[in-house]
């Protein structure tokens, strides 16, 4: 069977595919330690499961409108004007099956042949392949870690062209966990505005946060009628595997993602769009509860990282993964973390899954336990000693 030359373009998510070698691995009687996927550890808040039986007992079984139900959908301009200070309104709402779909939409919907759209490097690998996909040019910003992983709004500046159209902002960030201050928002609203592009903010993390307030680039002058924000469950209630997310967006993009939504997956599902109104207006201490696992677990393994020989570590600020730097190894990143997942049963991301700039790094989830995280640091250990042995 041919298939279209686009399909060539498209990449894929690493995470998944390292899972499915160490699940092999297991399977032989190989203890693996899972720091390879970008899932919270923590089983989805008692109440909200409940809420989604709840919805499938009594009926909430058919289709619903494509952009989501009325209910949820206040229910989220309320959560978003509440915490972000915006001012959307539900028509700007539209409820995807997950995150994924909104940037799949969005840019499906504004990219074509001749545009260009900048994304972080290193950065989630959807961005960069979806914009491949669309046949626009996608063009990195490099995110270092001298800067604790925020981009440098000068160099931003350098890349913009008149065919740009487009740019991704993650804040708390895959895979790195950097955050992006308000003077940052600032500037590159600034930029947006007199060069007149849109922003798809990812928020995706923004409730991992763990020092200072999460700042969107919607709030900032100009903004509201260029910017998308991308959010939804997966992360910070523990829902990956319910599917649910969702965009806010001005009025004609929320017409045009809700025609593809028609087009592909017809509607959300409907008991689970329940649940989700349960998640944002029911009692939020799971989350603080999680949230400061996370914290604990952090600490936990950046001050375990530095004391690596060969490896050092920037401390995040959101999200829940670390981004070692283990160009001291002598390594680079891909057979290092080929020889943690074989040799020393660590199930990790080489940086380079994230992009070019991801080259002498590792992504490390910590949604684990501590128990588990000693572990994998001892064998992480294990695996840089001999690297230096070896040399």
């Amino acid at each position: 069977m041919k298939l279209a030359t686009r399909m060539g373009r498209l990449g894929t998510e690493t995470a998944f595919e390292v899972l499915v070698r160490a699940k092999a691995l297991e399977a032989q009687g190989r203890d693996v330690i899972h720091l390879e996927i970008g899932e919270p550890d923590f089983d989805t808040p008692a109440n909200v499961v409940e809420a989604g039986c709840e919805a499938l007992r009594t009926g909430w079984t058919h289709y619903g409108p494509s952009p989501g139900q009325p209910e949820l959908r206040q229910v989220i301009v309320d959560y978003i004007n509440g915490t972000r200070g915006t001012a959307y309104r539900p028509e700007q709402v539209v409820v995807t099956p997950g995150g994924k779909p909104i940037m799949f939409f969005v840019i499906l919907a504004m990219l074509e042949a001749g545009d260009e759209a900048i994304y972080p490097d290193p950065g989630f690998p959807i961005y960069r392949s979806m914009i491949d996909f669309v046949g626009a040019t996608a063009v990195p910003i490099p995110l270092r870690e001298e800067r604790e992983f925020r981009l440098d709004v000068e160099e931003l500046a350098g890349l913009v062209t008149p065919r740009t159209r487009l740019l991704i902002l993650n804040s708390p960030a895959n895979p790195t966990g950097g955050v992006l201050d308000r003077a940052d928002l600032e500037a590159i609203a600034r930029l947006a505005v007199e060069h007149d592009f849109v922003v798809l903010a990812d928020e995706i993390y923004a409730e991992i946060l763990y020092e200072g307030e999460h700042v969107s680039i919607a709030t900032m002058p100009g903004m509201a009628e260029r910017t998308i924000i991308l959010d939804g469950f997966s992360k910070t209630y523990a829902m990956t595997g319910w599917r649910l997310g969702y965009g806010l967006m001005p009025d004609e993009m929320a017409a045009a993602v809700s025609k593809l939504m028609v087009n592909s997956v017809s509607c959300t599902a409907t008991a689970v769009q329940r649940a989700g109104i349960e998640a944002l207006t029911g009692p939020q201490d799971e989350v603080r509860k999680m949230v400061e696992a996370f914290r604990r677990r952090r600490d936990l393994i950046v001050e375990g990282l530095n004391r690596i020989p060969g490896v050092t570590c920037v401390r995040p600020k959101g999200a829940f993964y670390v981004f070692p730097n283990i160009t001291g190894t002598g390594m680079r990143s891909k057979p290092f973390a080929d020889a943690l997942l074989e040799e020393h049963g660590v199930a990790a991301l080489s940086g380079t899954a994230f992009g070019d700039h991801g080259e002498g790094y590792l992504r490390l989830s910590y949604a684990n336990s501590e128990e588990n995280l000693v572990k994998a640091l001892e064998r992480i250990e294990a695996a840089a000693r001999a690297t230096v042995a070896a040399d």
